[in-house]
């Protein structure tokens, strides 16, 4: 089973147990962060769109880095202007630890009873 999940307007192709960087998270190394899934696909065949409601792919911040240096050279020919940057990219890696909906809800129906029967009691 693999999900595509959606972070800093790139999306992320990725299977449980996987690490993959994104960009940088504000969360603690050891935190769980969850990311809304834009398309699954398992043995039962392809789902996206509205039959994802409420579909996350969860995971675990292991480490915070920066990328390598990449230059950016601005040059004009004949002005002689010229402006040398390097840029550092900063991400976050994150391990796949599920995917898929939250935990269901536990139904309370017998408190509900319990109490609506207390309150025709006082009545």
């Amino acid at each position: 089973m693999y999900a595509i999940f959606d972070n800093g307007n790139k999306q992320y192709k990725v299977s449980v147990g996987e690490t993959v960087k994104v960009e940088k998270l504000n969360a603690a190394v050891g935190a769980t962060v969850s990311f809304p899934a834009v398309l699954t696909a398992d043995e039962n065949g392809v789902k996206c769109g509205a039959e994802l409601e409420g579909v996350l792919v969860t995971g675990e911040v292991v480490a915070h880095g920066k990328d390598k240096k990449i230059i950016v050279f601005k040059y004009k020919s004949k002005k002689n202007e010229r402006k040398k940057q390097g840029h550092r990219q900063p991400y976050t890696t994150v391990k796949v630890t599920a995917i898929g909906g939250p935990a269901p809800k536990k139904r309370v129906t017998r408190a509900k009873k319990a109490v609506a029967t207390e309150t025709a009691d006082a009545e």
